[in-house]
């Protein structure tokens, strides 16, 4: 992967981390009228169905049963269980604290990846990760623990479920986005909002109802799409780091809607987590690596990692099963899905 990719992918995944950080405050607002479960309901139906009727394009690889386990656990701990959560501990805590919170899913994910699914992340690249994860703790001092630690400790689950969804949609991200996010949104906003209705939930008047489907479109929907986009070219950990804007996004926002107030120290804090972010964007990993032989499907076009024969005239990019031949060679590499090797 080139540089430009990886800035184009860093943009998709820093544009995914503004979306997802105005949600927080807004749902906020949502509360008063609507319970956690029915709300987590609708902000994912919200988000399937703003991509029901999107056709799929040829140029991406589908699903497939291989994939259903993976899809599973994305829907159970990243759709269903996750914002459920959030909401929960939203509803107990400011959308400040909150939107503070959400920078424990940075260290959770990059922890996951680097000792769990096997990414590495250089030492200048888990330092700048640190930085951004210390200036989101740094901030997060300002929240309400005290106040309400079931709230604080529910956002910080929701958080754990949603390291693990990064992790998983890792193993998905070569897959159509748009099939993956449909099937992820729509499973997970249907078993919620039936779980809702058989304990007694109502839905929530037609004004907040529209409200969270609108803010579930955009702050769920087009964010998910960018972040799988985006963790194709970055990979779990790196895609982790970039997320942590998210929380900022959503401080400010709580600070514009819900009136909340941050004192100096946040201001310091978050020019650390800037720093980071930009240390993760201009950090270079390059090395002599050798590509064990691999078959897979994805969206690709022709370059050295792609050398193979077709029957006929063909345009890029495009889909289908293919095999890698073993291949050593050196250049800037980021942990994706063809560079899975080990490091000493």
């Amino acid at each position: 992967m080139d540089a430009g990719d990886r800035l184009r992918g860093s943009a998709l995944g820093l544009s995914s981390a503004l979306l997802f950080g105005l949600g927080a405050p807004i749902a906020k607002l949502l509360l008063p009228t609507a319970q956690p479960l029915s709300l987590a309901a609708l902000l994912y139906l919200g988000a399937g169905a703003a991509f029901l009727l999107a056709p799929r394009r040829r140029a991406e690889a589908p699903l497939t049963r291989a994939d259903v386990p993976w899809l599973a656990g994305a829907v159970i701990a990243g759709a269903a269980l996750g914002p459920v959560l959030m909401l929960w501990g939203l509803s107990r805590v400011s959308g400040l604290t909150a939107s503070l919170l959400l920078n424990l899913e940075a260290p959770f994910t990059i922890a996951l990846a680097v000792l769990a699914f096997g990414e590495h992340l250089s030492r200048r690249e888990a330092l700048a990760a640190a930085l951004v994860v210390c200036g989101g703790a740094l901030l997060g001092l300002r929240g309400e623990w005290a106040g309400s630690v079931a709230g604080a400790g529910a956002i910080a689950l929701a958080c754990v479920f949603w390291a693990l969804d990064n992790n998983i949609a890792a193993r998905l991200a070569l897959k159509d986005p748009v099939q993956v996010l449909r099937v992820k949104a729509l499973c997970a906003g249907t078993a919620n909002l039936l779980i809702a209705l058989a304990v007694g939930q109502s839905l929530p008047p037609l004004r907040t109802t529209g409200g969270a489907l609108a803010l579930g479109a955009v702050s769920y929907g087009m964010s998910l799409l960018l972040y799988l986009r985006a963790q194709r070219s970055l990979g779990a950990a790196r895609q982790a780091a970039l997320f942590a804007a998210a929380p900022f996004a959503g401080a400010l926002a709580s600070m514009a809607l819900l009136g909340d107030r941050p004192a100096l120290a946040d201001l310091g804090a978050a020019a650390l987590m800037a720093a980071g972010v930009w240390a993760l964007l201009a950090a270079q990993h390059a090395h002599a690596h050798t590509h064990e032989p691999l078959e897979h499907d994805h969206q690709h076009v022709h370059d050295a990692h792609h050398q193979h024969a077709h029957a006929g005239a063909f345009t890029e990019p495009h889909a289908h099963p293919h095999r890698h031949e073993a291949l050593t060679h050196a250049h800037a590499h980021v942990s994706d899905a063809h560079h899975h090797h080990p490091h000493r």
